[in-house]
């Protein structure tokens, strides 16, 4: 099917439009936290990647390994991220948080609970699924293109 490049256009500029704010939303939420996007983010990634390696962990959050190694030395060092040498591969690191990091992770997702509740007050239950049917179609073929 081809969509009209208008509307194609203005669809994608919303999709970035409305990410943005949301994370803006998040962040302003989780600061109070302590918590950078940069670090929220790898902590919520890490929750859903339990054991990832480092460099697993930085593909997921589409950063560079070395931007990636600044973020985990300074959650390190506040106790919230542990690196273990990895079984499979010596020169590897596997990921871990910590307990308290866990602890922080429930406040974020109970923000994160509140936000969704709060912003999708209004939409109806089936374009929530015909939204997320569409995004899941884009991602698959965004995944196509990027593996070739």
């Amino acid at each position: 099917m081809t969509v009209a490049p208008d509307l194609a256009e203005t669809f994608t500029r919303t999709l970035a439009s409305v990410s943005r704010q949301w994370k803006r939303r998040l962040d302003a939420q989780f600061r109070h936290l302590g918590l950078s996007q940069a670090r929220w983010g790898v902590i919520l990634e890490l929750s859903r990647h339990e054991d990832a390696t480092q460099i697993e962990l930085a593909r997921v959050l589409g950063i560079e390994g070395a931007t990636l190694v600044r973020l985990l030395d300074g959650l390190e060092a506040i106790g919230l991220v542990e690196r273990h040498p990895s079984p499979e591969d010596r020169r590897a690191k596997k990921l871990a948080l910590t307990e308290p990091a866990k602890m922080l992770l429930e406040k974020m997702k109970t923000i994160a609970a509140r936000n969704r509740t709060e912003i999708l007050e209004d939409v109806p239950a089936d374009d929530l699924r015909t939204a997320v049917r569409v995004l899941g179609l884009i991602a698959s073929r965004l995944e196509t293109m990027e593996n070739g």
